[in-house]
């Protein structure tokens, strides 16, 4: 009888101990992620012009028959429970450009490196609440080279807005829709203050920002209405964009996205930008692809402050894809062509349209 009792009592002593052990496992945080990437590119204007412009009106190709360091980004996520935290960083011209009202201009350096730096805390499965600084929902491409697959950027990513610092909601409707809606510091005002995605908020001022986001149950269309307003220095902004995935075949699909971005001063009238570009996206294989970017963009009313630079252009870019495991070899062509002549010719006459050829390397780890 007292060996069935000391039976009986090691047994529940090691469910026990079990069970311990598991509540242990259960309350260990999870290891911290790192992921990130490295680009560097080549890149050569035919017109191969004499000036600094380099006939290069967008973002982070600003060089002419040079070899360029593009970015070197590193992320760190880690999670527990509920909470989570992001500290993106990035080193390199890309960063530099995409948080240049960080850095110098407002006296704060280190900033310039912090692409995103965010905390999030999940209420239920269907509510998270997140503040800090993150990348814009705006738009269809996004800062990192190996998130894209054009490696030059369009108008429509140089000229909107980079980044938001502020506080969001995400909110799951259903199982294919959700909303997003936060309020933000001002962006996009080349102001002496505000500008593109500042952290640093001199004004009392700030943005609504919302997202609705829907697709169907197999994924093949997705849709993403996307949207900032609001009222810096008796100036309103708005703007409202839309971005399309769809898929045809598992080696076709097709992006759109859209873009709306009206001013309106104190006293003054109302002016706005457009862009609109489609995204033709083939994978033959697993290790090519190719992608031709059609845009047209159009600032005629000059809200961006850069005279008839922008007043109706056009960009053709054929970019392909070459992918030896985590490395991915990019060549690209592109053709501009504008309404004025905002090109500049070796011999210094103006041009209404140009040609680029970009050769880049980009490396995911």
């Amino acid at each position: 009888m007292l060996r069935k009792i000391s039976i009986s009592l090691f047994g529940i002593l090691c469910l026990a101990e079990s069970q311990a052990q598991d509540s242990t496992k259960a309350a260990t945080p999870p290891a911290t992620t790192i992921t990130g990437s490295v680009d560097v590119y080549y890149r050569y204007n035919f017109a191969n012009p004499k000036d600094s412009t380099f006939n290069n009106y967008t973002s982070f190709t600003n060089s002419q028959n040079s070899f360029e360091l593009g970015m070197a980004t590193v992320r760190i996520d880690h999670s527990f429970g509920k909470a989570s935290a992001t500290a993106d960083l990035g080193f390199g011209r890309r960063a530099q450009e995409f948080s240049y009202n960080d850095g110098a201009t407002n006296g704060f350096l280190s900033l310039a490196n912090v692409k995103q730096l965010y905390l999030s805390y999940a209420i239920s499965d269907k509510f998270k609440l997140t503040m800090g600084k993150w990348a814009t929902h705006i738009g269809y491409e996004l800062l990192d080279a190996a998130l894209n697959r054009n490696y030059s950027m369009d108008y429509m990513f140089s000229f909107g807005p980079f980044s938001h610092t502020g506080l969001k909601a995400d909110i799951s409707l259903s199982k294919k829709t959700a909303v997003m809606v936060g309020v933000a510091n001002p962006t996009d005002f080349a102001t002496t203050t505000i500008s593109s995605g500042s952290l640093t908020n001199f004004t009392q001022a700030k943005f609504l920002i919302a997202q609705l986001s829907t697709a169907t149950t197999n994924d093949k269309f997705k849709l993403y209405l996307n949207y900032q307003g609001g009222k810096v220095n008796g100036t309103s902004l708005s703007q409202i964009d839309a971005v399309i995935n769809v898929v045809v075949t598992d080696k076709f699909n097709i992006g759109y996205n859209g873009t709306l971005q009206s001013r309106k001063p104190s006293g003054g009238s109302s002016n706005s930008f457009f862009g609109s570009a489609v995204y033709l996206n083939v994978d033959p294989t697993s290790t090519f692809g190719l992608t031709l970017r059609g845009e047209y963009f159009d600032d005629k009313n000059n809200i961006l402050g850069l005279g008839n630079t922008l007043a109706g252009i056009f960009d053709a870019t054929l970019s392909a894809n070459f992918k030896v495991n985590k490395l991915t070899i990019i060549p690209e062509l592109r053709f501009d062509a504008a309404k004025n002549e905002i090109f500049e010719k070796n011999d210094n006459s103006g041009s209404k349209s140009t040609g680029t050829f970009v050769l880049a390397a980009v490396y995911t780890f």
